[in-house]
This record gives C-alpha cells, sequence and structure tokens, in this order.
C-alpha cells in the first residue's frame, strides 16, 4: 500500500462517516500539513458525490469551507507571529537579510489580493501564502474573500473531475503531480540561484574588506 493509498482510505473513511464535513475537515488538514495531498482528496469527494455519498453541491460547498478554514487559521499563526518575530529570526539566518524581509513586504503590499488569490490553485503555496498574509496584516475581509474564491475555483475544477472520470478518480493525481514537480524545480532552482548570489556577495565584501 501507498502512503496515497492510506491518505485515501483515511479520508474515504471520514467522508463515510460524516458524509461531505468529512471531505471538509480533510481539505482542512491538507491546508495546515500540505503533505496532504488536495489531487487526492477533492477528486475523492467528486467520486464520492457520485457514487451518491454526498452531494455534489454539498462537496463543493464543504470543500470550499475547509479550505478557507485551514487558511484562516495559517493566517491567524501569520498575524501572532508578527513582523518583528519574523525579523529577529531573518537576523539570525545565514544567508538572509533584513532587507529581503523589507523587500517582500513591498512586493506583498503591491500584489497581495492576486497573490491570496491564485496562489490558492498552486500546489504547495496554497498553503503557505496564508501566513506572510497574516505577518503582513492583511485586511482579513479581503483574506477571507479572495481566498474563498481561490479556493471554490481550485476546488471546483478537482472535485468535479473526480466526479465525471468516476473509478478513474486517481488519475487526476498524476497529472497534478507533473505540476507539483515542476513547481518544486523551480522552487529549488530559485533557491540555488539565491544562495549563489549572496555567496557571491559575501566573497566581494571579503576581498573588499582586505584591501
Amino acid at each position: 500500500m501507498t502512503s496515497n493509498d492510506g491518505i485515501a482510505g483515511w479520508a474515504t473513511g471520514l467522508m463515510e462517516t460524516m458524509g461531505a464535513p468529512g471531505a471538509g475537515i480533510a481539505i482542512a488538514l491538507e491546508n495546515l500539513f500540505p503533505p496532504l495531498p488536495s489531487e487526492v482528496i477533492l477528486p475523492l469527494a467528486g467520486f464520492t458525490a457520485g457514487r451518491g455519498g454526498m452531494g455534489l453541491i454539498e462537496a463543493l460547498v464543504w470543500t470550499t469551507a475547509g479550505s478557507v478554514i485551514g487558511a484562516l487559521a495559517l493566517y491567524l499563526i501569520g498575524a501572532l507571529l508578527g513582523r518583528d518575530r519574523v525579523v529577529a529570526i531573518a537576523e539570525r539566518l545565514p544567508l538572509v537579510k533584513v532587507s529581503d524581509i523589507e523587500k517582500t513586504e513591498g512586493w506583498f503590499a503591491k500584489h497581495g489580493v492576486k497573490t491570496v488569490f491564485f496562489g490558492r490553485m498552486i500546489p504547495i503555496f496554497r498553503s503557505m501564502i496564508s501566513i506572510p498574509a497574516g505577518v503582513q496584516r492583511m485586511p482579513l475581509g479581503l483574506f477571507l474573500l479572495f481566498t474563498t474564491l481561490g479556493s471554490a475555483i481550485w476546488n471546483t475544477i478537482f472535485v468535479m473531475a473526480g466526479y465525471f472520470l468516476g473509478e478513474n478518480w486517481s488519475l487526476v493525481e498524476g497529472y497534478v503531480g507533473i505540476g507539483t514537480n515542476l513547481v518544486i524545480g523551480v522552487v529549488v532552482l530559485a533557491f540555488l540561484i539565491f544562495v549563489g548570489v549572496r555567496l557571491g556577495e559575501r566573497r566581494k565584501g571579503r576581498h573588499a574588506g582586505r584591501r
């Protein structure tokens, strides 16, 4: 049995026991623990709805509610953490500058709404984007509105895919897995470039100091 078989079995158990609210709980937990894959849970909810285990509208409403609740929890963590603690953590990290935080703040202040909306449709970042929104104290009403809209679009696509694919609902996971791997690859590449640039800046600084 693969790990995803275990997750599918766990999610199926929740849905069989609780119906649509079980799907909502599974998605709320997926937001809090990104290793839980929405590309498994959402199509499975659609498949369950297709078999009559829950209503299709119920599945869409509850999974979207679960997404919003999970995102709100992470937003509150970011708000409780606050800018001062983030800066204090950044100051202790070897390759991070406080100016990086300031640039991120400026970027998020300008593009925060778009980031929250489109971020809900990007694997991995679906969960993480809520934390900087909380740190920056993005207006809660705006955060909830665009989180709900982005989540509703993402969830509807995957729930409907599972609904129409029926027994073949697991095919969705394979296609999304390709996209997820691409996202991971881009993130790793960006991180390596960031580290390379910072190490280069350090070397230049040392050479300048010796003169």
